[in-house]
């Protein structure tokens, strides 16, 4: 296997920024096989560190088979091992490497339903530790974004190892505002939505909880929420990947919704519970090297000149009191190639385009970071 110095060199960022272990600290490596060469630097550079590596493998297809032998026995011996087995982990590195949005597209909804809201506390204890996800190029990814897979790979790559620190630096005048900011308002085409972010933290994101990163989150005041959204973003999401989804809110709460898929499994999703049909992040995506969506949230939401705005569980960084089984990032792009659109905070234009427009921001805009 040939070495690559810049898998080296994300094994690093991810142990020593990322996660930022410590002497001692035990990382649980939750990767499929498929990411083997970046797994094998990670586990070094865990040991040249005087960290502890624990390596859990998982193929997408067995993954499959195992859901078609779920039962409510096997539901409660899975919660207690993960649940036992999280409390002697620091650092979680989970490393998707997916082929497929559809691989679990024939397993019934009711097993997912059932696993999504059995797994719930555990996604929530997992969020409690030091972590970090990723995605792996592989040859499905790079179908998806349209390139070969040796160019997909270092798309990959360069997307995922963009200077964090200085994008860090540039967030802070953005987290500042939204932390002084009441009411937003979001247009586009389809889109008019209003909501309050008042007295909400605001979380910069550069490489600490993704690679790629490059995002700004909150939650909107839960049943502050009133207008429509319309995401011009493909989305996968149990199995199928959504097109064109579109909500309407009153009161913080959906109340339609439409896509060009199915209705029935867009409307299981938002039945989960009720906090699937509230809404739990809003966020702003400005990573400069990402400015096409592929299908694949992890590097959508990033996409610079785009929000999301997540139906589903708030993080416990800025809670609004949501709570959910799901956590779905519905991605609109607003830069003008994809339609356009505006941000206002307080009434004040402050992206127009996918560019921001008050001074004090403009350090985020793609040809600055």
């Amino acid at each position: 296997m040939l070495k690559d110095p810049r898998i080296e060199n994300l094994a690093k960022t991810i142990i020593n920024y990322s996660v930022d272990m410590k002497p001692q600290e035990t990382v649980l490596i939750n990767a499929s096989i498929k990411a083997k060469p970046l797994i094998i630097e990670l586990i070094k550079q865990i040991r040249r560190q005087g960290g502890n590596a624990i390596v859990d493998m998982y193929d997408d297809d067995v993954n499959r088979e195992l859901l078609f032998s779920i039962t409510e026995k096997d539901l409660d011996r899975r919660y207690r091992w993960l649940d036992r087995n999280l409390d002697d982990i620091d650092c979680i590195v989970h490393i998707r490497a997916q082929e497929s949005d559809y691989t679990t597209q024939d397993v019934p909804t009711n097993t997912k339903l059932a696993l999504a809201k059995k797994m719930n506390p555990l996604s929530k204890k997992r969020l409690q530790k030091k972590w970090v996800l990723l995605n792996y190029p592989t040859e499905g990814a790079a179908h998806k974004a349209k390139m070969s897979h040796e160019a997909f790979f270092d798309y990959s790559i360069d997307v995922s190892t963009v200077d964090y620190q200085k994008m860090n630096d540039a967030f802070e005048p953005l987290r500042k505002l939204m932390e002084r900011t009441d009411k937003v308002r979001i247009t586009g085409s389809n889109t008019d939505l209003t909501f309050s972010i008042k007295g909400m933290k605001a979380i910069p994101c550069a490489g600490n909880y993704n690679i790629p990163d490059g995002e700004i989150f909150t939650a909107p005041v839960r049943n502050s929420v009133n207008g429509t959204i319309t995401y011009n973003t493909p989305s996968p999401q149990r199995g199928t990947v959504f097109t064109n989804v579109s909500l309407t809110f009153k009161d913080g709460q959906i109340v339609e919704f439409k896509a060009d898929q199915d209705l029935e499994l867009l409307a299981s999703i938002f039945d989960t519970d009720e906090g699937a049909r509230y809404v739990g992040e809003f966020a702003i995506g400005v990573n400069p090297l990402i400015t096409k969506p592929m299908g694949d949230i992890l590097f959508d939401e990033k996409i610079a000149g785009s929000i999301h705005f997540t139906p589903g569980r708030c993080y416990d960084e800025a809670p609004n009191g949501n709570d959910s089984a799901i956590h779905w990032d519905l991605v609109l792009i607003q830069t003008e190639a994809f339609g356009g659109g505006d941000i206002y905070f307080d009434d004040v234009l402050i992206r127009h385009n996918g560019r921001f427009m008050i001074p004090e921001l403009e350090g985020l805009n793609p040809e600055n970071l």
